[in-house]
Parts: structure tokens; C-alpha cells; sequence
């Protein structure tokens, strides 16, 4: 049902943010206003601070809501209309096709010690194997490694926090992993391998939850992450080569 302003839908509650961003206090409102809409209930959610244009979004594709319309700012003000999901939209996918989805990587040599990684829609610059320069133009493999598990981490574990409605103020994933014996690479030795000897780290997160909720979600993203798992196995590897 649209509203009398023309194309934006009837809210059936509203919220004020303020000049609060999702990092600093708008999620939990907008939590606490969505909770008593049934299924399907439109909630208007008015702000004044510019990042939320871009935050909000990903935030409702996260969790499973619809942003329905986005009214620029008049007189200072956005306003964001957000439906509430269903019980039947926790996972707002076609699970077949999921399960079945397989990922795609090209990587093209570009000369020298860098590379370009090209993954759907997005580009990217890849360094040497494994670097001990801090002024590389580029992060090295391994740096992409850690950095796919701990942003695998770091996502997943706010995703699971948000469906169970609790608020991440400030969230970080540190990492730090050393080769069981890098000078394989480089092939001046032959004992041991290149591959990582082992990662460790640690979460750190401020939020509206008891430690024991936290302890738990995080034991289930370490179990969920198929960033963390597939270190954990042995996965099968299959690369011929084959003339260009």
C-alpha cells in the first residue's frame, strides 16, 4: 500500500536515528521498532547522517528484510522504508542453487612480483607468495589468506549476532600465522613446507550480550565459516597445466 506522498509505501511505524550511523547505536533502534511489526509490517526509518544511505542497505540484505524506497533528504532528512521479513524469508535464497553454486577465480600474470585477480565484478591486485617487505605495491598471497578468514569471521559472526538481535558496537578479527618453513618457497631448503604452520588470534567485540551468548556464536561461526573449515580439511586440488 503507497502512501499519500505518492510512490512511498505506508509505514506502519517510525523511527528516528537521529544523527546516529549503524555503527553507533541506529541498528539497535531500528531492531527495537521492527520487533513488534508483524510479517511484512513496513517500518519508516529517518535519519540525518549521509552513511547511513550506504550502510543500511547491505545491513537489510544481511539479515532479510526489504528496503523498499529511499527518500532523499528535504530538509535534512532521509527517510528509509524497510519491510519486515517473514519466518519463511531467514534465508532470502534459492538453497538449490546454492548448494550447487561454485566460485570462480582468474588470475592473469601481469609481470614481475604482482598479478590480477578478477572474481565476478571486482578486480584486484595480488603480491609475491609471501613477502617480508613492508612496502609492497600489493598484499601477498598469504595476506589474502588471512584476510579471507578473517573477514569470512568477522561477517559471519555479525550476521549471526544481528538474527539473534543483539547490537556489535565494535567488532575486530586479528590473525597471525607463520610458514612451517618459507625457505621452501625460495627453494633453498627441502625440510618441511612452505604452507602455514598454524594461525592464531583473537576476537574482539564490544556488544549488548553476556559472554557466554558471545562464546557461543563464535563457536558456531568457526564451525560455519567455509573460509575456516576448508583450512581445517584437506580440500582436493586439481590444476593441470595447460597451453595457453
Amino acid at each position: 500500500m503507497m502512501s499519500a506522498e505518492g510512490n512511498l509505501p505506508f509505514a506502519d511505524a517510525v523511527c528516528d536515528g537521529g544523527d546516529l550511523d549503524c555503527g553507533s547505536g541506529l541498528l539497535l533502534i531500528i531492531r527495537n521498532a521492527m520487533h513488534p511489526l508483524l510479517a511484512g509490517g513496513v517500518l519508516e526509518v529517518r535519519s540525518k547522517e549521509i552513511s547511513v544511505k550506504e550502510d543500511l542497505p547491505a545491513w537489510c540484505r544481511l539479515v532479510g528484510h526489504t528496503l523498499l524506497a529511499i527518500e532523499p533528504a528535504g530538509s535534512g532528512v532521509h527517510r528509509y522504508f524497510i519491510r519486515k521479513k517473514g519466518a519463511d524469508e531467514a534465508f532470502p535464497v534459492d538453497l538449490d542453487r546454492a548448494k550447487a553454486y561454485a566460485w570462480t577465480v582468474r588470475v592473469r600474470g601481469t609481470g614481475g612480483m604482482q598479478s590480477q585477480a578478477y572474481v565476478r565484478n571486482h578486480s584486484f591486485l595480488v603480491g609475491q607468495p609471501a613477502s617480508f617487505d613492508t612496502q609492497d605495491p600489493a598484499p601477498s598471497a598469504v595476506e589474502y589468506l588471512l584476510a579471507a578468514l578473517g573477514g569470512c569471521l568477522a561477517v559471519g559472526f555479525q550476521w549471526r549476532a544481528s538474527r539473534h538481535g543483539i547490537d556489535i558496537r565494535n567488532l575486530e578479527v586479528s590473525l597471525q600465522a607463520q610458514a612451517d618453513n618459507i625457505l621452501v618457497f625460495l627453494g633453498i631448503e627441502n625440510d618441511g613446507h612452505p604452507g602455514l604452520r598454524g594461525v592464531t588470534g583473537s576476537l574482539y567485540v564490544d556488544a549488548e550480550a553476556d559472554d557466554d551468548v558471545l562464546r557461543a556464536l563464535w563457536e558456531e561461526t568457526l564451525l560455519r565459516s567455509p573460509v575456516t573449515q576448508s583450512l581445517l580439511r584437506q580440500v582436493s586440488l586439481q590444476i593441470p597445466i595447460k597451453r595457453a
